[in-house]
């Protein structure tokens, strides 16, 4: 048996996330104290009694996902399941930098500065309006590949998340992307659906936020983890600091393949997948990508407690 920890991205907020993990945990609210404390505000305050609309805000949701996924993390911890029981970790999207605070490539507080950042410069780098982003259900990551192609017609249209089997998200120009709603149907996609999202993240309009991201990331120290970080822009395992820095800064416009990376992990022998923090987005992906994979979502104490056996 061989275990993956797989860290949510963004859509997986809900006000009042890792509340009764801080409650029932010192060291689940020891993270929330630090993240708090690293941004300069209580965004503690915001993720358990706040307003959902103010949570979902890209600089908002990125850190506090985070910080409710380290916080299960060290639940866990407490409960005797470290890091020393995992062979991997990997994230989707912001979730990578949730893996890498997790295997101490960076620690909680940069993380949560970093993503305060990223969250920021990816909101920034498009005009609110100009670009969007939709799911194409029922294709692959080669036929949505070549509507968005289809769809370009001179814009940004580019496959931005490979999900699993049958759910890939593209990214663009809103023009280019509604016309690949319409292409997508027309190639038989079960369903074409533009996303709640503010801003196309993944694709080459986020280029400004990229080279946000190298200049914050040239600053902070990143140490190479101390379990293997099977990244989105490669489907692979990393363990260079060197490495992990520039893949952070391709990551911003690059392709998160997911399908792909969690293919990786099942032919390195991984059998069992556990989603830490919020939601239980990736553990439903992990069934569709990998039949019969074991998962579990570790978000509550009940959650750590049935981990625990």
């Amino acid at each position: 048996m061989s275990r993956a920890f797989i860290f949510p991205g963004q859509g997986a907020q809900t006000i009042g996330m890792g509340k009764a993990l801080a409650e029932a945990y010192p060291a689940a609210r020891a993270v929330f104290d630090e993240v708090d404390e690293a941004l300069g505000e209580k965004l503690s305050a915001l993720i358990w009694d706040g307003e959902i609309a103010e949570l979902t805000l890209t600089e908002n949701a990125q850190p506090a996902l985070m910080a409710t996924s380290i916080a299960a993390l060290r639940a866990l911890e407490a409960e005797g399941i470290g890091m020393d029981s995992v062979a991997f970790v990997a994230g989707h999207s912001l979730g990578e930098y949730s893996a890498l605070c997790a295997a101490g490539s960076l620690t909680l507080s940069d993380t949560a500065r970093l993503l305060r950042i990223r969250g920021r410069a990816m909101q920034e780098a498009v005009p609110v309006g100009v670009g969007a982003m939709a799911a194409l259900l029922g294709l692959d990551f080669e036929a949505a590949t070549e509507v968005a192609l289809e769809a370009a017609q001179g814009e940004v249209c580019q496959a931005a998340n490979d999900n699993d089997p049958a759910q890939v998200v593209v990214s663009g120009h809103k023009a280019a992307v509604e016309r690949a709603l319409e292409i997508a149907k027309a190639k038989g996609a079960k369903r074409a659906l533009l996303l709640p999202v503010s801003a196309p993240f993944h694709c080459a309009l986020m280029q400004p936020a990229a080279h946000v991201m190298a200049e914050a990331l040239a600053a902070v120290t990143i140490e190479n983890p101390v379990v293997p970080v099977v990244v989105n822009v490669r489907a692979e395992a990393v363990m260079e600091a060197n490495r992990i820095r520039d893949l952070l800064v391709a990551q911003v416009t690059g392709s998160v393949r997911w399908r792909e990376s969690v293919l990786w992990m099942e032919a390195a022998g991984v059998t069992e997948f556990w989603e830490i923090g919020a939601g239980k987005a990736l553990s439903g992906m992990v069934k569709r990508i990998v039949k019969g994979a074991e998962t579990r979502a570790v978000g509550t104490p009940e959650d750590v407690l049935a981990a625990k056996g």
